[in-house]
């Protein structure tokens, strides 16, 4: 038998070709386009169809998971760079709007303490000016302020100085830009003051100690009581009458001392305020016989004419 015959006979069977590429390409396409047309008719594989979604699904979950993880590290990054910028913007935000609101409160507070001003300003009778406190005074074992208001302004020593309510204190120096102010709590200043409640008239002198000031001898017997208004008796000729400075706040009565320690508390704001009235002096030709003689009109005596008909008579 020749080689060649034994050879074919014994071809072992992995060696076997089957149907040739394009073959299988035709039946499986075959096969494809028909099970396609029968599930889209008969819908027989839509339970088949949905177990292999279940069971390929951690095997998507899988492929998706480091495209997830990137996309998660970046977001998140991203977001907190994003937080960090927005919480900085917003803190800057909230103290700007929180020194706006501050300034606001303050604009308000001294609005309303200068309608008071005009409105005192308006009911008293001797012309005002407004001034506004620059800084305190420099010796620190006084009372005093320095005002913005001075000699080219027409301001003069001895002034009175208020604000809506009550009395702070009296010009003392004036200088061409500012003025010095002496403040009724100093020990060198004295006012005439006198007890709304009964008209008793005392002078009141700065404690210098504090905020505070002092009737100084006075009866133990006085008519005073804790409580009491006092205010601007006018004898002075500087302070107009009635205007409030202080109310009593302590009465102390020594059987060894002929004379009452009285203290008063200021009405006025003097250490809280920065805006205040100087009310110009009054004018000394003001209250003459002459200028009240030009002033008065002429009265007609009217028995003057029942004595000429008596003398025609």
């Amino acid at each position: 038998m020749p080689r060649r015959a034994i050879d074919n006979q014994y071809t072992p069977a992995f060696f076997v070709r089957g149907p040739s590429p394009f073959a299988r390409l035709i039946f499986f396409a075959a096969l494809s386009l028909s099970l396609m047309a029968t599930d889209s008719r008969l819908h027989y594989l839509i339970e088949i169809r949905q177990g292999f979604v279940a069971l390929l699904y951690p095997l998507q979950i899988l492929a998706n998971t480091p495209a997830n993880v990137y996309k998660n590290t970046k977001d998140y990054f991203v977001t907190h760079n994003s937080l960090l910028s927005e919480n900085q913007r917003l803190n800057t935000q909230a103290v700007m709007q929180s020194a706006e609101l501050q300034r606001f409160k303050s604009l308000e507070t001294e609005n309303a303490h200068l309608r008071n001003l005009l409105d005192a300003a308006q009911s008293s009778a001797q012309p005002a000016k407004m001034g506004e406190i620059l800084h305190m005074g420099r010796d620190p074992f006084t009372h005093k302020v320095i005002v913005n208001l001075g000699s080219r302004n027409n301001i003069l020593e001895g002034q009175a100085v208020v604000d809506a309510d009550g009395v702070i204190g009296q010009v003392t120096k004036v200088y061409p830009f500012s003025s010095e102010v002496t403040l009724i709590t100093d020990k060198e200043l004295a006012i005439p003051v006198q007890v709304e409640r009964n008209g008793l008239r005392a002078i009141a002198f700065g404690h210098g100690k504090d905020t505070r000031i002092d009737l100084p001898y006075l009866p133990a017997n006085v008519d005073i009581r804790k409580g009491d208004k006092l205010v601007t008796s006018g004898i002075d000729g500087v302070y107009p009458t009635g205007l409030a400075v202080a109310e009593v706040i302590n009465i102390e009565r020594n059987p060894n001392s002929p004379f009452a320690s009285i203290l008063g508390k200021p009405s006025a704001g003097i250490e809280n305020h920065k805006q205040l009235l100087l009310i110009d002096l009054p004018d000394p030709n003001a209250m003459s016989p002459r200028a009240i003689s030009k002033k008065t009109k002429p009265i007609t005596p009217e028995l003057s004419e029942p004595k000429a008909d008596n003398a025609s008579r």
